[in-house]
């Protein structure tokens, strides 16, 4: 097992790590809509979602993986009405490459997000 952490996403809030990779799969924490330097973007979904994406990026590539190489999404929703908005802006990431997803509405996410995503990828070899 290694520990994944980069400067270019949050730091972990609480007693765990960015992501891990054990044999050839990375599994990433759910990344929320901070920015590296721990500030929350606004309320609004959209850009929410965006840093999100840039996060998982950032994991990512520490990890020696991409979105291409993304196998498995989790997508929680703190209101499923978000669902057609959230998946307009999923599809600019996963444009061709269209990993297994699940969906789930949420009572509450960390710091009141309206989103939250985790991903499991194969590691470039």
């Amino acid at each position: 097992m290694k520990y994944v952490h980069t400067s270019k996403a949050p730091e972990a809030i609480g007693p765990y790590s960015q992501g891990m990779i054990v044999n050839n799969l990375f599994y990433s924490s759910g990344q929320i809509a901070l920015t590296p330097e721990g500030t929350l973007v606004g309320d609004d979904l959209e850009a929410q979602t965006h840093q999100v994406f840039a996060n998982l990026k950032a994991v990512l590539e520490e990890a020696g993986a991409s979105l291409e190489t993304v196998v498995k999404t989790t997508v929680f929703l703190k209101d499923m009405g978000d669902f057609p908005q959230v998946n307009e802006i999923y599809s600019q990431y996963f444009d061709t490459h269209k990993p297994a997803r699940s969906c789930v509405e949420v009572s509450r996410l960390p710091k009141d997000v309206k989103i939250e995503i985790e991903v499991i990828a194969l590691v470039k070899s």
